[in-house]
């Protein structure tokens, strides 16, 4: 998997700022002050930091932004750019800083030359090291224009505490990457069996990491999960991987992911067009591994379980078909109106099995479950569904304060009704109106009376057209910081 661009921390140096090739990054307040490294950087390259943060083009600058003075005066530097941060700077805003300065670096070695100890100086290190991602692991020619950020080196006065502050977010940053990594991959190579074995290989971290068959499933009665992938020679699995680093016998937060690996809507069949995209279909999946990824290497005090259901929806002579009818592990009937729909006939399997095996604290499904949330909110935020203010609450303000939109979607009994079907216990569509709100009430049917439940519908966020701050074109990884963000502020011990 892709890991983030190896950081080295190193002693403040200022006398190596001169014959340091690549990209040199100094710091200014929006004030016009300069640290230590940006006066050295002034007095080499004969005021010309001071000449600008004087001029009147510094005068409309903002707190994270960068202005670049290429090739300066008495340097060796092809570059060197000036970071200009307020000492009052948030996470977001330092993180999306750091991605700046790699997002500009292309493949160029960095050194950023931290001549004070701000604050902020290991989220800054966390936003370069998220962005300087490129998913290339199946072209064989070089190709530097998703690159971002060669070397980096972050010189400060007390590098080993630095180190030892950045650790934690590097670690964040890490399942990040593990996320995007899986969403970017293509179908015929995250294969369920693959996508399973990536995870099983999250044991060395100190997870417990079990692969649930199609057998065990069958005898389980997770019928509406293996309706799904019926038409597929690809197995359907389901991964618990469990994290214990809370208190013995408390009960776990329960992370549950939808994970289509491809999409193609089965009998009620996607049009062809832009159905590549669906290799994306696992996001929910993704998210779900990249934060126990992130858990277990920051050694979190909180126990967690995640879950994910892994299956191909496929069409074929033993594919579900459109008026069909499967019963639940929780027992109740669903008729198929849409075999296309297939992400809550995953999800709710899948969540019922968390609750009666682990009795969770707390249930968070995410999916990529429908375009209606693309149409309601975009792709600037994730919608939110909730039984629980108190968690739904503490979600939000977790993923403001890292930077990830999300936004609260009502539910209500009204929407049930839309569900009601003639021949079964429900239906598993409602129609076009309220389609990603009928979709949470489905799945709001498989929690059980007292388990605090979020559901994350991240169709608009999983995999974008355009690059972000902090990523490029394709899987953002989004989900994963908020929900780190979660567990430290809300599941871990003291």
């Amino acid at each position: 998997m892709t890991r983030p661009t190896p950081i080295r921390f190193a002693e403040l140096d200022l006398d190596a700022l001169a014959g340091t090739e690549g990209r040199i990054v100094v710091t200014v307040t929006p004030e016009g002050t300069l640290d230590a490294a940006a006066r050295r950087a002034n007095r080499l390259c004969k005021g010309a930091v001071k000449r600008l943060v004087e001029s009147a083009r510094f005068e409309k600058a903002k707190s994270g932004e960068v202005i670049t003075l290429a090739w300066p005066a008495g340097m060796a530097a092809e570059a060197l750019d000036i970071l200009v941060l307020s000492k009052k700077a948030d996470v977001v805003e330092a993180r999306r800083a750091g991605a700046a300065l790699t997002a500009r670096a292309a493949s160029a070695p960095v050194l950023l030359a931290l001549g004070s100890a701000h604050a902020r100086a290991a989220v800054l290190v966390q936003g370069m090291a998220l962005r300087s991602y490129a998913f290339d692991a199946h072209k064989t020619t070089e190709d530097d224009s998703d690159k971002a950020g060669g070397d980096i080196t972050v010189m400060h006065p007390r590098p080993e505490a630095l180190e030892d502050e950045a650790a934690p977010l590097l670690a964040v940053a890490e399942g990040v990457l593990m996320t995007r990594d899986l969403v970017n991959e293509p179908a015929n190579i995250l294969t369920t069996t693959e996508f399973a074995d990536r995870l099983s290989e999250m044991r060395d971290l100190g997870l417990e990491v079990e692969v649930l068959e199609e057998a065990e499933l069958e005898q389980l009665g997770m019928r509406t999960l293996l309706s799904v992938g019926q038409g597929s020679a690809t197995p359907t699995k389901v991964v618990v991987m469990q994290w214990n680093g809370g208190a013995k016998d408390e009960a776990p937060l329960a992370l549950v992911g939808k994970g289509v690996v491809f999409d193609t809507g089965g009998i009620s069949l996607k049009p062809g067009a832009g159905m590549e995209d669906m290799t994306m279909d696992m996001g929910g999946a993704g998210v779900v591994a990249g934060t126990m990824r992130a858990l277990a290497l920051r050694k979190a005090r909180a126990n967690v379980v995640g879950l994910v259901g892994l299956v191909e929806n496929m069409p074929s002579s033993t594919a579900t078909r459109p008026g069909d009818v499967v019963k639940s592990m929780k027992g109740d009937t669903v008729e198929i109106i849409n075999t296309d729909a297939e992400g809550r006939l995953v999800l709710c399997d899948v969540m019922w099995y968390a609750q009666e095996r682990f009795n969770p604290t707390g249930m968070i499904d995410l999916a990529t479950l429908t375009g209606a949330i693309i149409i309601g909110l975009g792709h600037e935020n994730a919608g939110v569904f909730s039984n629980d203010d108190a968690l739904c609450g503490d979600f939000l303000k977790a993923a403001e304060q890292e930077g990830e939109g999300a936004w609260r979607m009502p539910l209500g009994a009204a929407y049930d009704k839309m569900l009601k079907s003639r021949i079964a216990d429900m239906k598993n569509v409602g129609g076009r109106p309220a389609g990603s709100i009928t979709a949470a009430q489905f799945l709001q049917r498989f929690v059980k009376e007292g388990t605090p439940w979020i559901h994350l519908d991240i169709a608009g966020v999983a995999s974008v057209k355009e690059g972000t701050d902090l990523a490029p074109k394709g899987a953002t990884g989004w989900g994963v910081m908020a929900l780190d963000r979660l567990v430290r502020d809300r599941f871990e011990t003291a």
